[in-house]
């Protein structure tokens, strides 16, 4: 075989894998202060998002943060859930007085904060600050 045909066989079958293996979606997880203040202090993305099971808003956010956050660019973002019913002492520290609430850190800095929102694109916008 060529060397052409080496090569276009090899970006054939990296293109096969990657079809089959998407690029990694943001990384979202229940929240813990010391996993929370690990995602600040790297520097990178963070998004808290304070919801509860019973709240129609929330719902209506997830299908659209988990669009958003399959997004390539947000390969790197860290998502935080934090359960509005139980855990008080972080909305306390958070200041924050609703469910369906997401908070966009750039680091170790607040960027942007939203309640109610089910929006896309202003959802999308509020993403995009922490990058």
């Amino acid at each position: 075989m060529s060397q052409r045909r080496t090569v276009l066989a090899a970006l054939a079958a990296v293109g096969a894998l990657l079809a089959m293996h998407p690029a990694r979606a943001a990384e979202r997880v229940a929240f813990e202060p010391q996993a929370f203040a690990a995602a600040q202090a790297a520097g990178g993305p963070v998004l808290v998002h304070v919801t509860a099971p019973w709240c129609p808003t929330c719902k209506a956010q997830q299908p659209i943060l988990a669009e958003l956050e399959s997004a390539p660019q947000y390969s790197g973002l860290a998502v935080f859930d934090v359960d509005f019913d139980s855990q008080k002492d972080v909305l306390r520290t958070l200041g924050v007085r609703q469910q369906s609430t997401l908070i966009a850190y750039k680091g170790q800095t607040e960027v942007a904060r939203s309640t109610g929102d089910t929006d896309r694109d202003s959802i999308a916008a509020l993403l995009a600050k922490t990058l």
